[in-house]
């Protein structure tokens, strides 16, 4: 994970929010020091302050992160990924032997 970006991202999302440093300290309960080292990319968030920063900033935790998640993980938030989350068990493990071969035909 690149700390710039992330602060950049944070810093951005913040100003978006019209929040200023000392606002989203408060409400993270962290050091006004400690959230200026985040945006300038000197240190990371611990989890449960990143998950409350996404909160407070109301945003998503891919959109700081984009640089370090691949899109294509994101399978579930999509018209197949919905589809294959009804299938049976058996239909699943159906159609994974059927992308598999697919896949292998393809090389």
């Amino acid at each position: 994970m690149n700390k710039l970006t992330l602060g950049d991202r944070i810093k951005e999302a913040r100003k978006n929010q019209k929040l200023t440093q000392e606002q989203v300290a408060e409400r993270l309960d962290i050091s006004v020091e400690f959230i200026g080292q985040i945006e300038r990319g000197i240190k990371l968030p611990s989890m449960q302050v990143f998950v409350k920063l996404i909160e407070t900033l109301n945003v998503s935790a891919d959109y700081l992160l984009r640089d370090s998640v691949s899109t294509g993980q994101l399978f579930g938030d999509n018209a197949i990924g919905r589809k294959i989350e009804k299938l049976k068990p058996k239909q699943r493990i159906a159609l994974e032997a059927l992308i598999d071969t697919y896949i292998q035909y393809l090389d």
